[in-house]
C-alpha cells in the first residue's frame, strides 16, 4: 500500500473524497497529486450529469490516479507514456480500498482500438505527444463522442486549440477557474485522417547513427545542447563492465557510451515508455546483434545492490508541468545503492540547480569535470 506522508493530499470532489499520493513519494510532499484542472473537469461532469453507467470513458496523461479514482465507477481506460503515473494511480486505487481492477491501464505505445462515449485529456506538456494522441483519437472518435481537453492555462498555448480543431473538430472554450481551462471539441468525422509522423529520425552529428525519437521524447529533432556538451566529457572507464544510462531518453547518451567501451553491458533507463522505446530502437540500429538492457520503470528500483560500475544521469527537472528537484535526488540515491565500490556516477545539469550540493549529501563529495555558463558536469565517486 501507498505510504502517506503527514502531507497526504485529499482530493475532495463531487465524485466522493479520495486520498492522493505523488511519485517518486518524498516525506512531507508540498505538491498535490492533482491540479485545479482535475478539480474542474471533475466538477463539469458532474454538473452536466455526463456520465452514466453504460458510458465508455477513456482517460489520457491522467497525471498520478486522480481522474481514474474519481471516474472508477466507469470502469475508465487510461492511457499513459508515464511508469510513475500508472504505479501511482495503482497505488492510490489501492490506498482508497478500490479494486485495481476497475481501471484498464494501457501504455502510450498500446492504444485501444475500440470507441468511447467520452473522451478526457489532460493536456501534456509535450505538443508533439498530445498531437500523436489526438491522430491515434482519430481512429476510434464517433460522432457522438464527447471530447474534453483540461489543463492550467499557462500550459496550453494557442497551439492547443489548433491541435484539437486539426484533428477533432470545432472547439470552444470554458471560463478560465483557478487558473484551470476546458477546451470542449465537437467531432467533425469529415476531417482527413492523418497518418503519424511519428517516430522521427535524424543522424548523430560526426556520426553514421540515426537517432529514434518518439512523440514525447524530449529534443525530438536534433541533440540537444545539454546532451552535446555532456557527450564531449563521457567517463571512459575501460573497466566498467555495466553500464547505466538512465533517463536515457532517446539513448543517445549510451549509445555514445557503448561506442567508447565495446565489452560493456549498456543497460537503458527512463520512467517513459516512448523513451525506453527510441532508446531500444537507436541502440539496435546502431549495434547490430550487440544485446542491450532496457526498463520501464522508477529509475534503478529494480536494480541489484552494488551491480553497476558507471552511471550517467541528465536527469529532469520537471515532471508534467512541475518543476522541481524530486526526480533527481530519487536518481542520486538510487545511484549510490547500485553503484558498486568506486563506482562513478556522472551528472549534467543546469548550473542554477545546485546539484553539486544533493550529490555531496549522498556521496560524502563529488568533483566539477566540466562547465559553460548554463551546464555543469559533476562526478562522484562511491567511496564506500
Amino acid at each position: 500500500m501507498i505510504e502517506l506522508g503527514i502531507m497526504e493530499g485529499v482530493l475532495d470532489v463531487p465524485q466522493g473524497k479520495f486520498k492522493l499520493q505523488r511519485l517518486p513519494y518524498r516525506h512531507n510532499d508540498q505538491l498535490r497529486a492533482w491540479d485545479a484542472a482535475d478539480e474542474y473537469l471533475l466538477q463539469h461532469l458532474f454538473e452536466q450529469d455526463s456520465l452514466k453507467t453504460d458510458r465508455k470513458v477513456l482517460i489520457l496523461n491522467d497525471s498520478f490516479g486522480a481522474l481514474g479514482c474519481a471516474l472508477h465507477k466507469f470502469s475508465p481506460t487510461v492511457i499513459s507514456d508515464s511508469w510513475l503515473s500508472q504505479h501511482a494511480t495503482k497505488q492510490n486505487l489501492t490506498a482508497n480500498n478500490i479494486t485495481e481492477h476497475s481501471i484498464e491501464l494501457r501504455d502510450s505505445l498500446d492504444w485501444t482500438t475500440q470507441s468511447f462515449n467520452i473522451v478526457l485529456i489532460k493536456v501534456p506538456k509535450t505538443l508533439a505527444y498530445f498531437e500523436q494522441q489526438l491522430i491515434h483519437l482519430q481512429k476510434i472518435l464517433t460522432a457522438d463522442t464527447v471530447v474534453i481537453a483540461a489543463g492550467m492555462v499557462k500550459a496550453m498555448p494557442a497551439s492547443v486549440w489548433k491541435l484539437m480543431e486539426r484533428y477533432v473538430g470545432i472547439t470552444k472554450p470554458s471560463l478560465a477557474k483557478k487558473k484551470a481551462r476546458l477546451i470542449f471539441a465537437t467531432v467533425d468525422l469529415s476531417l482527413e485522417q492523418v497518418k503519424s509522423p511519428y517516430p522521427v529520425y535524424y543522424q548523430l552529428e560526426n556520426t553514421d547513427y540515426n537517432i529514434c525519437n518518439h512523440a514525447n521524447v524530449f529534443s525530438r529533432d536534433s541533440l540537444d545542447i545539454g546532451s552535446r556538451f555532456l557527450l564531449q566529457y563521457l567517463p571512459k572507464n575501460i573497466q566498467a563492465k555495466d553500464i547505466v544510462d538512465l533517463g536515457c531518453g532517446n539513448g543517445v547518451v549510451g549509445l555514445m557510451l557503448a561506442q567508447n567501451h565495446d565489452s560493456a553491458n549498456l543497460h537503458f533507463v527512463d520512467e517513459s515508455y516512448m523513451a525506453v522505446a527510441s532508446a531500444k530502437e537507436t541502440f539496435q540500429r546502431a549495434f547490430e546483434g550487440r544485446s542491450a538492457e532496457y526498463y520501464v520503470g522508477d529509475g534503478l528500483t529494480k536494480f541489484k545492490a552494488e551491480s553497476m560500475d558507471l552511471i550517467v544521469c541528465n536527469p529532469p527537472f520537471h515532471q508534467q508541468n512541475t518543476i522541481g528537484n524530486q526526480i533527481a535526488l530519487s536518481m542520486f540515491k538510487q545511484s549510490y545503492r547500485v553503484l558498486k565500490k568506486a563506482g562513478e556516477l556522472r551528472v549534467i545539469g543546469n548550473r542554477h540547480l545546485g546539484y553539486h550540493l544533493d550529490l555531496k549529501k549522498e556521496f560524502g563529495q563529488c568533483k566539477e569535470v566540466a562547465s559553460n555558463k548554463k551546464f555543469v558536469i559533476w562526478q562522484a565517486i562511491k567511496q564506500n
